[in-house]
């Protein structure tokens, strides 16, 4: 028995640029401004350290206080499956960072926010990514991904976003606030 279309199982691109032998893993959650603060300095970081020096890798990290978490973040894997791969995903995560408030409760809990549905963030994401995502959100085995995130975050003692890990090590001592220069000394 052949399974329906919507029920394929899908390959997630992994959201990793470099191929250096640097492991540099950033656990984020989208709608977190200083997740936001990190994402928008990885350009600078794989431009700086050399991609041939570092692989840098986006783990999602869904927090519930961030309401539409889970939402946004199947999202950004739902981009991953489609042409185009993980560059959509960053289109995705570069579309949240632009307009975060469109994608964030007022103190976790207030604001127009409260009339959104998860279609309406969908839509939303779509108009400013200019990637059509409902499609691919919709793929129930896209699940498979998003657990695997969660997994893996939880065995590497991630609880917050943003978390650095570097060559497998969870780096405390690291922020979204460091210069990429104080990131990048970190890697020796």
């Amino acid at each position: 028995m052949q399974k329906p279309e919507n029920d394929r199982l899908v390959k997630v691109d992994t959201l990793s640029w470099g191929q250096g032998p640097h492991l540099f893993e950033v656990f984020l959650e989208p709608t977190c401004p200083y997740s936001v603060k990190a994402f928008l300095k990885f350009d600078a970081l794989l431009a700086e350290a050399g991609e041939d020096r570092i692989t840098l890798i986006i783990r999602l990290q869904s927090q519930p206080w961030h309401m539409f978490s889970g939402v946004i973040i199947r999202c950004i894997l739902a981009a991953a499956t489609l042409e185009g791969g993980k560059e959509n995903a960053k289109n995705v995560m570069a579309a949240v960072a632009a307009h975060r408030r469109e994608f964030e409760f007022d103190n976790h809990a207030e604001g127009p926010n409260l009339d959104v549905t998860p279609r309406d963030i969908i839509k939303r994401l779509e108009h400013y990514s200019g990637i059509k995502l409902a499609e691919a959100f919709a793929i129930p085995t896209l699940d498979q991904a998003i657990k695997w995130q969660c997994k893996y975050a939880r065995q590497n003692g991630v609880h917050v976003s943003p978390t650095f890990m570097i060559n497998g090590i969870i780096r405390p001592n690291m922020s979204s606030g460091d210069p990429v220069s104080s990131w990048i000394e970190q890697l020796s």
